[in-house]
């Protein structure tokens, strides 16, 4: 899909350098995939203490396979 954005020329060449990507397509693409990974990481760690966890359950039996 073809987007045309006005990106900041100097965030573009520190995300090049940085990144090691030799284009600026792929230092753009990392970039928003490292984006959605770490808010999706935030995500999971804003529910940390929020969750009840039931004590019985053995979640090692779970792992073996049948």
């Amino acid at each position: 899909m073809a987007t045309n954005l006005a990106l900041d020329p100097d965030l573009i060449d520190h995300a090049l350098k940085v990144s090691g990507e030799k284009t600026k397509k792929a230092a753009v693409t990392r970039a928003l995939e490292e984006y959605i990974a770490r808010r999706s990481q935030k995500r999971l760690i804003d529910l940390m203490g929020k969750l009840q966890w039931n004590e019985s359950f053995d979640y090692k039996a779970e792992r073996s396979r049948r």
